[in-house]
């Protein structure tokens, strides 16, 4: 892995920051928390803006729509955006970051051509439907059938902490459709509209107030069976596409978010008397030489995936597994800097905290991570 930046490269940079510096002034102000459907529109109003200047997709490969640039330049713009304080992916997270490279990895040409333009051009929202109630960790225990009638798949079951249901035009769905099959191999991968008749919506209200996620009732949905990725029954592996962009590369961006929230951290421990404290700054210095490694995995990880075809590797759950515990100490480290204004509800420093513990769960469970390690890195013999 070469970690230096070519000229070219720096010269990508360079651009990056001029355009950042004249567009980010003239943004509207963000929507409350709460307006999902204001939220909806920002976010798509600034895919829409990278997409005309031509930052859109960027690491997706050319034939998908996206500008193929080298792994390098991708970690440049998210360093870039980051520190500029550019908006985040928010309701374009399921879309850009796993259900859009799957359909680049493992649709047709047809699929490719009709879900991939309007999420790199902003004008469509994707959302999961993975876990179940009984379906969380063991995914493909899932029971959410899809019976074929003619060219459709009637579906029936629920899903829950269905990410950005509430505004969404489509759901990545899975689904079993032979129910006598090992669980794993009775899957199959959809593309689910969700304005079809017989859903429901039912937003989750989160421990940080949010409402992000939702349970999804489907009651004979009908939906196309030329919307399904992959094969019949052949989800299992579609899905082990789409959970390694899901550990491997959407939480890029994030990593850098961390360094950037550390380095306030050290800033206003000088400020308020905390740096004094010698446990405080090896705790401090510890976490920067956490994220800076978590950086280092990073940039491996978006290597190794141009060099296996653009899909990333099982070094994704390596990445997620460290990263999802890090972010838990990072605002734990806050607490102890900031003191009782870490205790303020209304304060983004609690807010952080409180979605922090989310992160040892979503995408996987650290449990699962583990296994994952043990078994396909490691080589070590499966549990019983």
């Amino acid at each position: 892995m070469d970690l230096s930046c070519t000229p070219e490269e720096e010269e990508f940079r360079a651009r990056l920051r001029e355009w950042l510096a004249k567009v980010l002034p003239g943004l509207p102000p963000k929507p409350s928390p709460d307006d999902w459907p204001g939220r909806r529109a920002y976010d798509l109003g600034w895919q829409r803006m990278l997409y005309d200047a031509g930052y859109a997709g960027l690491q997706w490969p050319a034939d998908a729509g996206g500008r193929g640039a080298t792994p390098t330049q991708h970690l440049i713009f998210l360093e870039e955006t980051e520190n500029a304080g550019a908006p985040y992916v928010g309701a374009n997270f399921v879309g850009l970051l796993h259900a859009g490279p799957t359909i680049a990895a493992e649709g047709n040409a047809g699929q490719r051509a009709r879900w991939l333009p309007p999420v790199l051009r902003g004008e469509e929202v994707w959302c999961q439907g993975f876990s179940e109630p009984d379906a969380g960790s063991d995914l493909a225990a899932l029971r959410t059938r899809a019976r074929r009638d003619g060219d459709d798949y009637v579906v029936n079951g629920s899903k829950i902490w269905t990410s950005h249901a509430e505004v969404a035009d489509w759901c990545e769905l899975l689904v079993r459709t032979d129910a006598k099959a090992p669980k794993h191999r009775g899957i199959s991968w959809l593309a689910m509209p969700m304005d079809a008749p017989g859903i429901t919506v039912r937003p989750l209200r989160t421990l940080a107030g949010s409402t992000e996620f939702a349970e999804v009732f489907l009651d004979d949905v009908r939906v196309p069976v030329a919307n399904r990725v992959g094969e019949e029954n052949d989800g299992w592996r579609v899905t082990m596409v789409t959970l390694s962009f899901e550990r491997g590369t959407a939480f890029v961006g994030e990593v850098v978010a961390c360094r950037r929230v550390l380095g306030e951290l050290a800033r206003e421990a000088r400020k308020n008397g905390r740096w004094d404290d010698a446990v405080l700054r090896r705790r401090l210095g510890r976490l920067n030489a956490e994220f800076r490694a978590l950086w280092r995995l990073t940039q491996w990880n978006v290597s190794e995936s141009e060099r296996s075809g653009g899909v990333p590797g099982v070094g994704g759950s390596v990445f997620k597994l460290r990263y999802s515990r890090a972010r838990q100490d990072l605002y734990d480290a806050a607490a102890d800097v900031l003191g009782p204004e870490a205790l303020d509800l209304d304060s983004r420093w609690t807010l952080d905290r409180l979605s922090s513990l989310s992160y040892t769960i979503a995408a996987g469970t650290s449990q699962i991570q583990r296994n994952i390690v043990a078994e396909r890195i490691l080589g070590l013999p499966k549990g019983r």
